[in-house]
């Protein structure tokens, strides 16, 4: 009976190591951030809608190129009426075409208009792909964060338990208090409840993360990468300098072309177009032909699109203080990512140069010394949490320094150049 639960075990566990479901194969897989990037850039339906406005611009800037379609018309004259113009008899019918011609430029203006629509949706289309990049990485890093807080927690949770031996010795021998095996196990199930809550903060950053890769839920394994290799970033001015290039920014140029363009087209509509018809005519009571030629100019008296013209200078007299505003925005932006990234280095440098190595030194020495009965286990476990506690904060600084040097490279559009430092 033994053997025959035991083969069907083994087979059961090699038939899923042949043939693993779809889910179990993607849950194993552990994502990178490159792989994130790549999954974000193509499921991204902000990315797509940009796409397709460059596509809108194209096709606007076709229409605009469009030449006018000509016009064909008939007429009849001097029929169905009375006496001699009774039915057709004495009937005139024409057969005309006509085609107006635009003057002054103003195909061309149009022409101009649409093809800075164009470059402004082009660019745009660049500025998401960047917020896209930045998102995600940012979403990355959050899932790495807490990842890492976990395995910090369990790290703590095994030291208490590792007590739970010497704890009992120490008891049996009357050098403890029973209740010191209760203060433990609270201990241990305090930091278990921290780890669980940072349990459902992963679920959401896992979540959050999947939803920008096109996924509903997250179907990867765990995130791999590297939080502890920092460095030294370039002064704020050359950030700053940098900004310019955002295509944010560069779009307003696109801008500024395009305003102009419909400021052209406003102040050409007034002047008139021609309209050229010829036709043929022919007359039933003679049965003669003529040609019929007409020449048509309107004139601009009551309607001169001032209200338009108005308009288009506002409009472009606008850009310049829109993209200064953009600028400031993006300036603001990336002050506190610049902020948050120089912080964090400072606080790195003192958890790493004195309060972790302390705090460990101090942990190791308390664990010592309480098996020699010279510390209580209060002080054991009050030690044991500030090693966690400090290299939770290590790894928090960690995290807000990539999290704020990828909302800087979201900005400059380029990556960001740190003077790295070897990791500790």
């Amino acid at each position: 009976m033994f053997r025959r639960r035991t083969a069907a075990r083994i087979a059961c566990a090699l038939a899923i190591l042949i043939s693993p479901p779809l889910a179990l194969t993607s849950y194993a897989q552990t994502l990178t951030m490159r792989a994130a990037l790549s999954r974000a850039l193509a499921a991204s339906p902000r990315l797509t809608a940009a796409e397709r406005d460059v596509g809108i611009a194209t096709g606007q800037r076709i229409q605009a190129g469009a030449l006018l379609n000509p016009e064909l018309s008939y007429e009849q004259d001097n029929s169905f009426g009375s006496g001699i113009y009774r039915g057709t008899k004495s009937a005139e019918t024409t057969l005309q075409i006509s085609q107006a011609f635009e003057l002054f430029g103003k195909r061309d203006a149009r022409i101009a208009a649409g093809q800075a629509g164009i470059e402004v949706a082009a660019i745009q289309r660049k500025a998401v792909r960047l917020e896209v990049l930045s998102e995600t990485a940012i979403a990355f890093l959050s899932v790495l964060g807490a990842q890492r807080r976990i395995q910090i927690l369990d790290e703590q949770i095994d030291a208490i338990d590792r007590l739970t031996p010497l704890l009992r010795r120490r008891v049996e021998a009357g050098a403890s208090s029973p209740a010191e095996t209760g203060r433990a196990e609270v201990a241990s199930a305090l930091v278990k409840a921290d780890r669980e809550r940072l349990k459902a903060t992963l679920a959401s950053a896992r979540r959050e993360l999947a939803v920008l890769m096109g996924d509903p839920g997250a179907k990867f394994g765990e995130v791999s990468g590297r939080l502890d290799t920092t460095g030294r970033p370039p002064t704020f001015q050359s950030v700053v300098a940098a900004i310019d290039a955002n295509p944010q920014l560069v779009r307003w140029t696109a801008v500024y072309a395009q305003r102009n363009a419909e400021l052209l087209i406003a102040r050409l509509k007034p002047y008139p177009d021609v309209r050229i018809a010829a036709g043929w005519r022919h007359f039933n009571e003679s049965n003669d032909d003529a040609v019929r030629l007409t020449v048509s100019v309107p004139i601009p008296v009551f309607d001169q699109n001032q209200g338009n013209i108005l308009s288009a200078q506002e409009s472009l007299a606008k850009t310049k203080a829109e993209r200064e505003a953009n600028r400031n925005t993006l300036i603001v932006i990336a002050g506190r990512a610049y902020d948050s990234v120089q912080g964090s280095l400072r606080e790195l440098a003192v958890l790493r140069e004195t309060a972790i190595p302390k705090a460990v030194e101090a942990s190791e020495a308390i664990s010592q010394g309480y098996g020699q009965g010279r510390f209580t286990l209060l002080e054991v476990l009050d030690a044991q949490a500030s090693v966690t506690q400090a290299r939770l904060r290590e790894q928090e600084a960690q995290q807000n320094f990539h999290a704020g040097v990828a909302t800087i490279e979201g900005l400059v559009g380029n990556p960001f150049a740190l003077a790295r430092e070897s990791a500790r």
